[in-house]
């Protein structure tokens, strides 16, 4: 596979999550006014519930499809029933859980939100082995129409049904509504379609695979979730609300950039897997160019934060800022992540993969249930000191498969850290006059970004001459195809 293939296929990737992540960004902003923090509390606690339950959707079957270097439409086929039959099995599960769900809460309300919102588990169901199958043939052009398709129509329909007094319902409604309506543009523009043949024999090699990485997920979800579903209970749906949305932000940056370089990685490195060479220039790539992009995004929203909230959401919600720059540190480690652990399962070493991902959980879990009971802001900050030990944790079977330690990696990431950090204080200066907040943005948006591009190309950083070259290569080809 050329650099020219994998470089053209993030682009369209990299620009598929921009668009969708922007039209939510508006309508974030816009329902946050509308429909306040109960609401969005309301829903976080519904959704600790269903996105344990997609994990099991996917089954690793997903990643198994992807990493098989010869799969066929057997393969897939058996994949798409297998993951039918599983997401009715699920919601029916929800279905009939919801009551026990809204009793745990103490909120009768919840049970018909949980029965509706569970929906999207089946509409997951139809569209996994599609993602599969852009995936392995690397068609991410795919994506960017459909995910545009439904973030604008759930953004019509949300915004419309919030505007009309809907309150939560317009949470449930969006979040159906995007999931349908890019469902319904992938068959649309996607030539495979499931034939009527299944084999139990590919199942069970493609489980073989497979099931540790559906561990490793659910051990990942349920970690994650289960900080929400401690605060949820022993805290309120405000302080939940504030937690999540603090987090949401640096998350629609982190989703542009991370989702992108993995759903491309990970194809790319697995049809290069027999060059141990090959997979580790691509996993050196991966952490250069995309930690030169995440950490000036993310120390900037960080230094920025309280503006960004009074602007997007209104100072009743600045009680999130605090965790927003918790989790802006947080997200900036994760190049590192993506790129480590897409080398590893690119290798076929599932096995490796859900070892490392038991040992850190056993270690994140210590940690959360030591600051549980000091409050939300203390466990927050345990997710950083947990994510930045991870990282290491990581990096470490690469030193061996790949011959690219920790210590090389932090090398490559040094000049972007120093960087974006020199970026930052300049930023968080401007704060200090005492302008009003939009003023105040309007500095530090262009300043950061003339400080972080000017220094780059003043001590020509590899990564900032790779990036301006690929662009300008990108753009002179579609000039051409016009």
């Amino acid at each position: 596979m050329t650099n020219k293939t994998v470089t053209t296929n993030f682009l369209w990737r990299f620009l598929e999550r921009c668009g969708a992540q922007v039209v939510m960004l508006i309508v974030t902003t816009v329902l946050a006014r509308l429909l306040g923090s109960t609401a969005y509390g309301t829903i976080a606690l519904v959704t600790v519930f269903t996105t344990i339950m997609q994990v099991f959707i996917d089954s690793g079957l997903g990643t198994a499809l992807i990493q098989k270097k010869d799969s066929d439409d057997l393969d897939f086929s058996t994949v798409f029933f297998f993951n039918l039959a599983m997401c009715t099995v699920l919601y029916l599960i929800m279905f009939f859980g919801a009551p026990l769900i809204s009793a745990f809460y103490e909120k009768p309300e919840l049970t018909s939100i949980i029965r509706v919102l569970s929906l999207t588990l089946v509409i997951s169901g139809l569209r996994n082995v599609q993602q599969s199958y852009i995936s392995k043939k690397m068609l991410f052009k795919r994506f960017f129409w459909s995910s545009l398709g439904g973030s604008i129509g759930s953004a019509i329909v949300g915004i419309a049904m919030a505007y009309m007094g809907f309150g939560v319902w317009a949470l449930v409604a969006q979040h159906l509504i995007n999931l349908a309506v890019s469902t319904a543009i992938l068959w649309l523009t996607v030539k495979w379609r499931p034939k009527f043949i299944f084999s139990f024999t590919r199942l069970k090699g493609l489980f073989s695979f497979g099931w540790k990485l559906l561990i490793s997920a659910l051990i990942d979800t349920v970690y994650n979730d289960l900080r929400q579903l401690i605060i949820g209970k022993k805290y309120t749906s405000d302080d939940l609300a504030f937690y999540n949305e603090g987090r949401k932000f640096p998350n629609f940056i982190v989703t542009n950039i991370n989702t992108s370089i993995d759903s491309v990685l990970l194809p790319a490195m697995s049809s290069e897997q027999n060059d141990r060479e090959r997979v580790k220039t691509m996993t050196r790539r991966s952490i250069k160019v995309s930690s030169y992009l995440m950490w000036p995004l993310m120390v900037g929203l960080g230094v920025c934060a309280e503006p960004v909230i009074r602007l997007l959401l209104g100072s009743g919600w600045l009680d999130c800022a605090p965790y927003m720059r918790i989790f802006c540190f947080t997200f900036a480690f994760y190049p590192i992540h993506t790129a480590n652990l897409n080398a590893i399962k690119a290798m076929g070493r599932s096995d490796m993969f859900l070892k490392l991902e038991i040992l850190k959980k056993v270690i994140g879990l210590i940690a959360l249930f030591s600051t549980m009971n000091f409050g939300v802001m203390t466990m927050a900050y345990s997710l950083l000191v947990t994510t930045v030990l991870s990282q290491i944790i990581n990096s470490w079977p690469n030193r061996k498969l790949l011959g690219y330690s920790y210590l090389e990696q932090i090398k490559d990431i040094l000049p972007s850290v120093a960087l974006s950090g020199i970026m930052g204080v300049c930023v968080l200066a401007i704060q200090f006059i005492g302008l009003h907040y939009i003023v105040t943005l309007l500095i530090q948006v262009p300043l950061g970004a003339a400080i972080y591009i000017g220094g780059s190309k003043l001590f020509r950083l590899e990564s900032f001459e790779y990036i301006w070259n690929v662009g300008k290569g990108f753009l002179s080809k579609k000039i051409k195809s016009n």
